[in-house]
């Protein structure tokens, strides 16, 4: 069932072309233990190619989970203005796990995701802040995330996303497996 969700929701990240994914686990019969094994032996599976997959919270038999690809992480948090705007909420960017970590601690004690989640997401800074500055409205276009600026750009990107998940689905859904189907370097 795991396999199946990353392919639904974490296509673009399995191929290279997107930085992380997010999505709920709805982990049913297992426990958290069983959970953190089934997660350690994906991790073991797809560490091999740049791919990795965390627990961010637990709620009501589901597990938030993010699937990222460390070194686009990294780059992304290098991107103008990035660093300086994680400072301001009290991100180490020298110390990627450190990040994920105070990420997972934010959106624990909140009801809703901190701001921030879209730079750990991949999304544009301009995007990102316009949402701050917007309270979330007046967006120009909303797809992936709300654009707020370079929305040609955004759409573009939007599409390369949804042919992504298209051509992965048919192919997983072919036989194909999900190890094959998960790039081991990053496309640009």
């Amino acid at each position: 069932m795991l396999a199946n969700l990353l392919v639904e929701y974490c296509s673009p990240t399995l191929a290279g072309i997107k930085t992380a994914n997010l999505f709920n686990y709805p982990y049913g019969s297992h426990s958290r233990a069983e959970l953190a094994f089934i997660l350690a032996l994906w991790n073991r599976r797809l560490n091999s190619k740049g791919v990795s997959l965390k627990i961010l919270r637990f709620s009501k038999g589901n597990a938030l989970l993010y699937v990222y690809r460390e070194k686009q992480l990294k780059e992304d948090f290098n991107k103008n203005g990035v660093a300086e705007f994680l400072f301001s909420c009290g991100y180490d960017i020298t110390n990627i796990q450190g990040c994920i970590e105070r990420l997972s601690k934010r959106i624990c004690e909140s009801k809703s995701f901190p701001h921030e989640i879209g730079l750990f997401l991949g999304y544009p800074i301009g995007d990102v802040m316009g949402f701050i500055e917007n309270k979330g409205k007046n967006s120009l276009y909303t797809g992936f995330w709300k654009v707020y600026c370079n929305k040609n750009e955004a759409l573009k990107t939007f599409e390369k996303y949804k042919k992504c998940r298209k051509v992965y689905q048919k192919l997983y859904n072919g036989g194909k497996p999900l190890m094959y189907l998960t790039a081991a370097t990053v496309a640009k």
